[in-house]
């Protein structure tokens, strides 16, 4: 029963930002920029980035694509939106060992917080591409700078 209501909750959460993506306005110079696609689905992914003058980000995704894709999208833009540039590639990590369904300590599933509704992918490995593609785009973005 705990088990059914979690997994509506977290269902509500994907569904939400699917139809509602967060931050999706364009910027118009972005620091950094990146364009991802799946080839097997056909999910796209645009990330954009600017950085203030403390190096905090500002961020911009959009994309087409299904629901975990977009959605996956919406929540790390809701994550890293305003945090140091310096701590992105930790929140890259964090949501690998999510996927991964590596152990995770109470304090990384709460900085997590609704990106932890993407848990339930790790179920269908198929679809764990989807749920990676934002990721993966923004680690691009960290290696190339």
């Amino acid at each position: 029963m705990v088990n059914d209501e979690l997994n509506e909750m977290y269902e509500e959460i994907v569904m939400d930002h699917y139809h509602n993506p967060r931050n999706t306005d364009l910027i118009s110079e972005p620091d950094f920029e990146v364009e991802k696609n799946n080839p097997f689905c056909g999910d796209e992914i645009k990330i954009q980035i600017s950085l203030d003058e403390n190096k905090n980000v500002s961020v911009s995704v959009t994309g087409r694509g299904c629901a975990i894709s977009q959605a996956s999208g919406s929540l790390m833009a809701e994550q890293i939106h305003r945090i140091p540039y310096s701590e992105l590639q930790d929140n890259v990590n964090l949501f690998r060992k999510l996927i991964k369904s590596e152990e995770l300590s109470e304090q990384e599933l709460d900085k997590l917080g609704d990106i932890s509704s993407l848990s339930g992918v790790k179920k269908f490995p198929v679809r764990i591409k989807c749920a990676m593609l934002s990721w993966v785009a923004l680690e691009e973005i960290l290696r190339k700078n």
